[in-house]
This record gives structure tokens, C-alpha cells and sequence, in this order.
């Protein structure tokens, strides 16, 4: 089986901090490698693999400036579908600009939609579903308005994320700083508390930024910026709770799931996918306000942190979501 897989151009495969999609399409990618299967990499020059890497890109356009998104974007979709007569699959992990070549070429295509944004993404969408097969990150983020050819919940290397069976007073908040991700609501929980809150997570809204969470910086209440490799996954096990209090439905969550890994239960709004990555009471609190939120920081001893870690490696280990990829590609093949 020969797979070339999309990756997006924002950031490096994997990326270096922050880049969602380019992680999980790493992540993918190193494990069908790691089973044997040829996969072709088509991402960013400067990017990481144990396959074959094919890159036109320089550089991420999200880290170089002189990088112009749209026509790089554009000579990197050509360079994958001109070869795409070499492989008998194409995983699009970039989005619905692959789409538009999608009737140009005879070679299966799966595209995993990494969040659905709203309906105006459905003109790229709904015309290519009986040629696309789409991936949905959680049954929360289907629309209805589309045929899915399955639910894959992302997976994470558990051995990536030490376990910490005691963490520590503090909460913890992982995210963008953006309206969406509830950095506000997390200041506020941490302030009605009086606990410590260390926010991690770039800045992609300056202004909301600036109102929401730069006039509480200073002494218990942190933002040391975007972190990886050690320092990342000892901030997501060296806290009480990761606090998700998110005001959008939530296609997935990464930190929902590398947090839990490392034994930091999640105190999470209950919408879009948390339900589907909690379990109420036995690996953090879904809630439904910030007050809510507040009374469950005094329930976290009620939690094992080993469970955390348990629930992790049962559902959402990056083999599991592997081995459901390749029945996928075997099914498509198949037919």
C-alpha cells in the first residue's frame, strides 16, 4: 500500500509548538510507517519523517513571512495530484482546497476534516462526497448536510506524555488565546478559587488578548507562550486540572487527551466533542457555566489520576487511531 499524505503548510510536520493538524498528521503518518506501509509525506521542506519526505514548500508560512500562503498553498496541492497516479491512496490532511483536484485524478482520496467550521465550507465539500471518502475527528463535528465514511478520534503516543500521579495545586489552561477557548472563563475560575493558573498558547487574537488576559498577568496567573517538547508535556502533568472552558463546539482537543495522559484531569464546558473525550466524574467534570466550573476544582480529589492515564491508553492511543485509518484505506481499496 502506497499512501501520500497531505500535510497542511502553516507549520512544520510535526510541528515545533503549536500546529494541531501538522502534529496529528506526523502522528499518523510515523505510525503506518512504523507498521510498514510506504507513505509519502507532502509537507513543508524543513519537515520530520520516517517515510519519504516530498517538499516544493520552503518553509511554513505561519513562521516565515516572505512564505505567500495562498501561492504556496496552490504549488503544493499541484505537486502531490501530479504524481498522484504513483499511489494507491491520497490522505488529505489539509482542508477543502485539495478538493478542487479531486475530479482530476482517478486515485482514492480521504480527507479528515480537522473541525467543521459552518456551512459556508460546504460548497467544497458536499459536491465531492461521492468522490472524497471524509474522516470526522468526533461524531460532534459531523454535519448533518454530509456522508461521513467514518469517526476516527485522534491518538496520541502515551509514551510521549509522563505520567504524573501527583501534580500540584495549580490549574492549567492550553489553548489559543482566543475568545473560543475560554482563557477568560479559565482567569475567572482561577481568581474565584485562589488558585494558581499557568496559561499556555499562542496569541491569535491580540485584541481579546490585551482586554481579557493581560490585566490579570502578573503573580499566581501566568503565560509563559507557546511551549514544546519537555517543557510542554511537564506543564500538562504538573497542574490539578486542565481547565477547557470553551465557548464553540470543540471538534476534538488535543490538550483534552495529552492532559489526561499525563493524569491532569480536564474540567471541561460540556459541547461539542468533551463528552465524547470525558467521562464525568472519573476523568475530570463536564460542566455548564464558570460557577459550575468553580464548584468542580473542589471535586478534583475525587479523581484517580491513573484513570486519567488508563483512558488515554484504552481510546485514544495513536495505534488505535492508526489501525482504524488502515481498515479504512483497506475498505476504500477494497471496493
Amino acid at each position: 500500500m502506497k499512501i501520500a499524505m497531505l500535510a497542511p503548510i502553516s507549520w512544520r510536520t510535526p510541528p515545533r509548538h503549536y500546529g494541531p493538524w501538522e502534529l496529528v498528521t506526523s502522528l499518523l503518518t510515523e505510525a503506518l510507517v512504523a507498521r510498514g506501509i510506504d507513505v509519502t509525506l507532502f509537507a513543508t521542506q524543513d519537515s520530520l519523517t520516517a517515510g519519504t519526505l516530498a517538499g516544493v514548500v520552503p518553509a511554513p508560512y505561519s513562521e516565515d513571512p516572505s512564505i505567500d500562503a495562498k501561492v504556496w498553498e496552490y504549488r503544493h496541492l499541484a505537486h502531490v495530484f501530479e504524481r498522484a497516479g504513483e499511489f494507491d491512496l491520497i490522505h488529505n490532511q489539509a482542508d477543502f482546497p485539495a478538493h478542487a483536484f479531486a475530479n482530476l485524478v482517478t486515485t482514492p482520496m480521504v480527507t479528515t476534516i480537522h473541525g467543521f467550521s459552518s456551512d459556508r465550507i460546504l460548497p467544497m465539500y458536499k459536491p465531492y462526497e461521492d468522490r472524497v471518502h471524509y474522516v470526522a475527528i468526533s461524531d460532534a463535528d459531523r454535519s448533518p448536510q454530509l456522508t461521513y465514511a467514518e469517526t476516527i478520534h485522534h491518538g496520541i503516543v502515551l509514551d510521549d506524555f509522563p505520567f504524573d500521579p501527583d501534580g500540584s495545586d495549580a490549574l492549567l489552561f492550553f489553548g489559543r488565546m482566543h475568545p473560543d477557548k475560554g482563557a477568560a472563563e479559565a482567569i475567572a475560575v482561577a481568581q474565584a478559587t485562589g488558585r494558581a493558573l499557568a496559561m499556555y498558547g499562542i496569541v491569535q487574537d491580540q485584541g481579546y488578548y490585551e482586554r481579557a488576559v493581560v490585566p490579570h498577568l502578573g503573580g499566581t496567573i501566568t503565560h509563559p507562550g507557546a511551549v514544546g517538547g519537555t517543557e510542554r508535556t511537564r506543564a500538562l502533568g504538573h497542574a490539578a486540572a486542565l481547565l477547557h472552558l470553551i465557548n464553540f463546539d470543540e471538534p476534538f482537543g488535543l490538550s483534552v487527551v495529552e492532559a489526561m495522559a499525563c493524569g491532569t484531569p480536564v474540567i471541561a464546558i460540556n459541547r461539542g466533542s468533551m463528552p465524547e473525550l470525558i467521562e464525568d466524574g472519573v476523568t475530570g467534570f463536564l460542566v455548564n457555566s464558570v460557577d459550575e466550573a468553580i464548584a468542580a476544582v473542589a471535586r478534583l480529589p475525587q479523581i484517580d489520576r491513573a484513570a486519567c492515564r488508563r483512558a488515554v491508553a484504552e481510546r485514544f492511543s495513536v495505534e488505535r487511531m492508526a489501525d482504524r485509518y488502515i481498515q479504512l484505506y483497506r475498505r476504500i481499496l477494497d471496493q
